[in-house]
């Protein structure tokens, strides 16, 4: 309907009317996608406040959406089995460079004017632009046309974009696609160029026959065995402000029930401020305050001011349990920045595609999955062993006898090698581009103040 009457109005007074139109006629709307939760981990009280309760559908009974088709589940992890640390992603990243140097040498691809989204079934005059730039990378398989109507041959192409750029895939050419299409092909090849050296340096290390890999950019990790993917998982990262670094380090431990001693940047940036407000929130959260250090005696918290508490001189300690900001697992990788991996019982925030919310550490999706996939080698630890440390309820280390390799890396473009070429946002500003700096999706859902504070 909107896409009839903008036409009409566009023949009556011209392209500028009809922009206003339309600008007029349309609103985007939020929707909320939830991840279900194992009965293991609960989602804390406060929490389903905000999210509602999980369900296996992963999205809230009273969710709404303008569209009428309803966004697919996430698609955002690499297909097969062949490691991103290998030379057959070198050989298909290379293949990309060929291709998009290409499409440079042929002048590149057109840019896309005005920020203004166009939906589905909408008239404008910018979509045969938009059907070229398409064209141009491969995602209008039809190649392009002057057509002025958004059909569904476009809404598909405009997914598969959105798809491989990590972008919410809405099938609407919104603002963040349009930043996304307009970034020059020079730029991509350069940034692929950038990323080749990236892998290549991870293959010039030792390639250990089992280990594990995340790639922080692009919000995912893999676990390799034999130059096999064996898994893959979905994780959170660190926030612009606290970015996860790049490690090497080892696995040496799993930590059922782990204590959170929550880290003195933490305290002083969230902790303490948000207790200034919600003082009761230690109790809620089943936080203790000590003196001096970590194993220093149990301070009476009523007694402090909060307004003038010093982090360097108190410590605060999360009991083990469903609401710790570690979950149920925390695996133990000593290193010089001091992050590691763990579970999370805000769950959730695994359905966003873009998923920096961590203070440095990195949270992984089926973690306990994965807990199992590193201990397999040491004496009685399965996956049945985990599930009965879990019904226990009690503190267990495991120390690895055999400790697996792990590697934190940035990698924001990549290939596969049936020729899908994958970018995602720069969220650090690593690739020295301002083109590809991400910014958050402006239609993406609100996220509540406590989903990105107080968590490693």
């Amino acid at each position: 309907m909107v896409g009839t009457v903008s036409r009409i109005f566009q023949i009556w007074t011209g392209p500028f009317a009809a922009r206003f139109l339309v600008a007029c006629l349309t609103s985007s709307m939020a929707v909320l996608f939830l991840a279900a939760a194992p009965a293991s981990a609960q989602t804390p009280d406060w929490l389903k406040g905000v999210f509602g309760d999980n369900s296996s559908s992963g999205q809230p009974a009273n969710a709404r959406t303008r569209d009428t088709q309803a966004a697919p589940p996430l698609n955002d992890l690499r297909p097969g089995s062949s490691p991103m640390r290998s030379d057959a992603m070198l050989g298909a990243i290379n293949g990309a460079i060929e291709r998009y140097s290409q499409i440079q040498a042929k002048g590149g691809w057109p840019t896309i004017p005005g920020k203004r989204t166009m939906r589905p079934g909408d008239d404008d005059e910018r979509l045969p632009i938009v059907r070229k730039r398409l064209a141009a990378t491969g995602d209008l398989r039809s190649g392009g046309s002057n057509s002025y109507s958004f059909d569904g041959e476009l809404e598909a192409a405009v997914r598969r974009y959105q798809e491989r750029h990590g972008l919410r895939v809405s099938g609407r050419v919104d603002p963040a696609t349009i930043q996304a299409m307009n970034i020059p092909v020079e730029v991509r090849v350069n940034q692929l160029k950038l990323n080749y050296q990236r892998v290549d340096q991870l293959i010039g290390q030792q390639v250990e026959p089992r280990y594990v890999m995340v790639n922080v950019a692009g919000f995912q990790l893999e676990a390799v065995y034999q130059n096999i993917v064996e898994l893959r998982h979905r994780v959170i990262a660190g926030k612009p402000g606290r970015q996860t670094p790049e490690v090497k380090a080892a696995i040496r431990a799993l930590n059922f029930f782990p204590y959170w001693r929550v880290p003195d940047s933490v305290a002083t940036l969230d902790l303490i401020p948000r207790l200034r407000k919600e003082p009761e929130y230690l109790v809620k959260e089943q936080i203790k305050v000590l003196s001096g250090a970590f194993n220093g005696p149990v301070l009476d918290a009523s007694t402090i001011d909060w307004t003038s508490a010093d982090a360097t001189r108190i410590k605060f300690r999360q009991e083990p349990g469903t609401q710790n900001a570690l979950g149920l697992v925390r695996l133990d990788m000593p290193n010089e920045h001091g992050v590691y991996m763990h579970d999370t019982p805000m769950k959730p925030l695994f359905g966003q595609r873009a998923r920096d919310f961590s203070a440095g550490c990195v949270r992984v999706q089926d973690v306990f999955d994965l807990a199992a996939w590193i201990g397999r080698d040491e004496p009685g630890m399965d996956r049945k062993r985990i599930d009965e440390i879990l019904a226990g309820g009690n503190a267990v280390d495991v120390v690895l006898k055999m400790p697996v390799p792990v590697y934190f890396t940035y990698i924001t473009a990549w290939a596969e090698q049936d020729g899908l070429v994958a970018f995602r946002p720069d969220i650090y500003g690593r690739d020295g581009s301002r083109d590809v700096a991400g910014d958050h999706d402006p239609d993406a859902p609100p996220l509540p103040h406590q989903a990105s504070a107080l968590a490693p």
